[in-house]
């Protein structure tokens, strides 16, 4: 599950008659991810919560279908794809000089105390 950004939530409002409701909320939607639907359909376990897992995963496989058919997508997708590759082969290195920054002595905070001697 991710946060949408303002731009996109106002570009879906834009599309989307029925998600007028969106359009003055201060908090952008968080939406799933294909594998966040699918990991969500092991927890609920109702009749109605399978068939609206079964509808939005069959959601899924027609907008991946819709995407692969389309050259120009195709081609976009793949380079997003291999900024992303290189992002994440980035962000383990970033995080773990953060975390050694992070474990270096620091000074205290708050009022010093001055025994008197």
């Amino acid at each position: 599950m991710f946060e949408r950004t303002k731009d996109e939530k106002d570009e879906l409002v834009a599309i989307c008659d029925r998600l007028g409701m969106l359009k003055h909320s201060s908090v952008n939607p968080l939406v799933f991810t294909e594998q966040g639907v699918s990991m969500l359909s092991s927890v609920l376990h109702s009749e109605l919560a399978i068939k609206i897992n079964i509808d939005i995963m069959r959601a899924f496989a027609r907008y991946r279908v819709l995407l692969w058919e389309n050259e120009e997508l195709k081609k976009e997708i793949l380079k997003l794809n291999s900024i992303l590759n290189q992002a994440f082969k980035f962000l383990p290195d970033r995080i773990d000089a953060l975390h050694q920054k992070a474990n270096s002595p620091m000074n205290p905070v708050g009022y010093k105390i001055e025994k008197n001697k």
